[in-house]
């Protein structure tokens, strides 16, 4: 695999461990699994310990794929093609099992736990021996007979000030008493694994603050298995999994150390990253020197280390970099206008005040000198700069008679990726709309707010509120005057400050909700569900898998607020479709989409829109969700299906990012200016509209708060960019008022068809296997 890539291991002394670079996040899979097939087939009955969460999908995918069909012809030549042996089956259940980590305390049945995660995926599903794992199981270390984890730690809250302070209470003297026998457990634990001589393979992704395992920043190289508590950036990522922030924050978690990684010098230790958003952590654990502060430069001393990256994630090595752009010869246009912007910012200059020894001191700014005279360079300072005011006047401009098809795989991604773009193009009334969301969202709706609009709906109906227009048909599941009338009461109720108003719409589409998933229609058995439904939501635990019609009513509600942000622009729920593709199903892993399920139903609604603009969220190599990068992969089989049963090539898709992963200003072709009147509806209208959001219980690890309010960030982030490149002159003398007052700036991509094709077709072949 290195040799394919024409890259050496290591670039020292830059670099201080190997790195191989793949093109995608599946292709990293395929790359992680044969390392591990040939490790297993050098290594029989050796010491392995495998990761959770979502990184590891193409890794467990490809292992399972390799060890079911390992006779299969095509199998043994696939292998042989990536120089390992197809004549040793490799003999998975000889291996030893060490479990990495675990949420403290958690029910090893519940779901989301790494012990339930282990043993389906990895014991399960590789074949494993169980009586060869070292699992953690919470329920099995130091817990008294006959008491269970809740008893002990009410809300699953640990205080781990419990061990250096006297107990106040009869609870925390027998909540010190299991912290200390957990604090013994993990002694034990380490002692068996270096018992076993260490541990043979590891394979571990890297967090947002850097953290290996649950080694967060600042835990020490020499650390070992341990009951210790996480950071900020650690518990947003962990929130999904637990139901929430609220419930990761009180979570301890049981790791083992980086010492326990490093102990065995021959451990092969693997890291896997991929996308743009992990390019930062990753050029900090392969560039820096040892620190805590950077918790895998631990693995430099592992000569057998690397780390196994994406294009994106390997961006912001040096060294890789200059050299991939040295054997490009003489750079096109676009990748020196980043360089030299790159280079402002950096120097925080305006472009054209950018000399040519500042450029010629600049590593990556240089690479603008090769084949180039100093006029030329002169002369792409020039051009950058005009090429950026174009896009500004790009971004300015409205387009008319233009039907725009919006996409979005989740609920709020059109409103925090380019709200500022839809407001002025709403404005204008030749203009048609359509916002069409690809899933149904379920998994970002906690218990805790379903619980809220239950007993609120209970109220109501306690009250007989709702008797009369019941009776009238107001419910009916095919009113469409009744849909748009919740929403219109809701909407009246934020205008006017009116909670009870604003409630009662809520209230009104919940019953609607429930009617028509339960197929009920006598208000006296609703009143039933909805006490079922209470109980429910109260006694589940945060991040189960829900029942299917739990599900169902979830992602409704995420229907029901998105109609409420669109009728915030006169918009009714006519021109908001909801289109559930099948692929999203609420698995760790989600489904790879298929034609007939996901593709065709978005081929018919384009059909029925006949849309001039296509707008997707791009996400090419997974770095945020991954329902992102599979819709881009259907939006675009479906767009091919239609231009070759309609004839039409004129479509323009836009790309839009939010606050998953960013644009480059060289990437984007349009600057949407924001002011502060456009962030002040942004705030509004996600605050009022997505309320299951506002509560920010599944937060970006970058900013603790509402989506929206990260958002606005990143907006003025891109805007303070564009000043530094073009000077704020610029912007505060500018003949233009609506420019005068941009306080931030949208990036957007507008591509054609066959770009769009491009763009997405490589990830597409490496999904399929192709």
């Amino acid at each position: 695999m290195l040799e394919r890539t024409g890259e050496e291991l290591m670039y020292p002394p830059t670099e201080k461990i190997g790195v191989i670079v793949v093109d995608n996040f599946p292709m990293l899979g395929k790359l992680t699994a044969l390392r591990f097939i040939e490790w297993v087939q050098q290594n029989p009955g050796g010491v392995i310990a495998l990761p959770t969460g979502k990184t590891p999908e193409y890794f467990i995918k490809w292992v399972q794929h390799y060890i079911r069909n390992w006779d299969d012809a095509q199998v043994a030549y696939d292998l042989e093609a990536h120089g390992v042996d197809p004549s040793i089956r490799p003999d998975i259940g000889s291996l030893h099992f060490v479990q990495i980590d675990e949420f403290y305390p958690i029910e090893p049945t519940h779901h989301n736990s790494f012990n339930y995660y282990v043993r389906r995926f990895y014991i399960d599903g590789f074949g494993l021996d169980p009586k060869k794992a070292m699992l953690i199981d919470c329920t099995r270390i130091g817990m008294p007979h006959g008491f269970k984890l809740e008893d002990i730690f009410p809300d699953y809250a640990v205080d781990l000030s419990l061990r250096y302070r006297r107990p106040k209470t009869n609870l925390e003297r027998l909540q010190k008493e299991i912290i200390e026998r957990v604090d013994q457990w993990c002694e034990e634990y380490e002692a068996k694994i270096r018992g076993m001589g260490g541990i043979g393979f590891f394979l571990g992704g890297i967090g947002p603050d850097g953290h290996i395992a649950f080694n967060i920043a600042g835990s020490s190289h020499h650390s070992t298995t341990r009951l210790t508590v996480t950071n900020y950036e650690t518990q947003a990522a962990a929130a999904v999994d637990l139901g929430g922030i609220e419930v990761a924050k009180r979570r301890a978690v049981i790791t083992i150390g980086l010492a326990t990684i490093t102990h065995n010098p021959n451990c092969v230790a693997i890291i896997i990253a991929a996308g743009d958003v992990k390019a930062k952590v990753v050029r900090d654990a392969i560039e820096s020197e040892p620190s805590i502060n950077v918790p895998a430069t631990a693995l430099h001393k592992l000569p057998n280390a690397r780390f196994y990256i994406t294009t994106g994630a390997a961006k912001l090595l040096t060294e890789r970099q200059i050299n991939k752009l040295k054997r490009m010869g003489k750079l096109p246009e676009h990748i020196c206008e980043q360089l030299l912007i790159d280079l402002a910012i950096k120097l925080r200059k305006r472009i054209t005040d950018l000399t040519l020894k500042e450029i010629e001191s600049d590593r990556f700014a240089s690479l603008t000198f090769v084949e180039r005279s100093d006029d030329e360079v002169r002369e792409l300072l020039r051009h950058t700069e005009k090429n950026m005011k174009r896009k500004i006047e790009d971004g300015m401009q409205v387009m008319r008679g233009v039907t725009f098809l919006h996409t979005a795989p989740h609920h709020d991604d059109i409103e925090l990726g380019y709200l500022a773009f839809i407001v002025r193009h709403v404005r204008e009334p030749s203009n048609k709309h359509h916002f069409a969301y690809m899933t149904s969202g379920f998994t970002s709706v906690t218990n805790s707010h379903m619980l809220k609009l239950m007993e609120k709906l209970k109220r109501f109906l306690s009250a007989g509120h709702f008797d009369g227009m019941h009776a009238e048909g107001y419910f009916r599941p095919d009113n469409t005057v009744g849909r748009n009338r919740d929403v219109w009461q809701f909407l009246d109720g934020v205008a006017s400050g009116d909670e009870f108003m604003k409630d009662e719409g809520e209230a009104r589409r919940i019953l609607r909700i429930l009617i028509e998933v339960f197929e009920e229609e006598n208000l006296n058995s609703l009143r039933n569900r909805v006490d079922e439904l209470i109980h429910y939501f109260k006694t589940q635990y945060p991040g189960r898998k829900d029942l299917p019609h739990i599900q169902r009513i979830k992602g409704m509600v995420r229907e029901w607020e998105s109609e409420c942000m669109w009728g915030y622009f006169g918009f009714d729920c006519t021109f908001v479709h909801h289109l559930r593709l099948g692929f999203y199903t609420g698995d760790i892993f989600s489904e790879e989409p298929v034609v007939e399920r996901d593709v065709i139903p978005v081929l018919e609604l384009i059909q029925r829109v006949k849309p001039d603009i296509v707008t997707v969220a791009l996400d090419p190599e997974a770095a945020g969700p991954d329902a992102h990068y599979k819709v881009m992969q259907i939006i675009a089989e479906a767009l091919k299906m239609y231009e070759r049963e309609d004839g039409r090539r004129d479509l323009q898709v836009i790309g839009y990012r939010n606050v998953w992963t960013r644009f480059h200003p060289s990437e984007a072709d349009i600057f949407v200016p924001v002011s502060l009147n456009m962030f002040a509806i942004l705030q509004n209208s996600f605050k009022n509209a997505f309320a299951s959001q506002w509560e920010a219980s599944f937060p970006s690890y970058e900013y603790e708060g509402p989506f929206s309010e990260l958002a606005q960030l990143i907006q003025v982030e891109q805007y303070r960019a564009i000043k530094t490149c073009l000077g704020r002159e610029f912007f505060y003398f500018h003949t233009a008022p609506l420019i005068r007052a941009t306080r931030g700036i949208l990036f957007l991509r507008k591509m054609s068809l066959e770009e769009f094709y491009q763009y997405s077709g490589e990830l597409r072949r490496a999904i399929s296997g192709a």
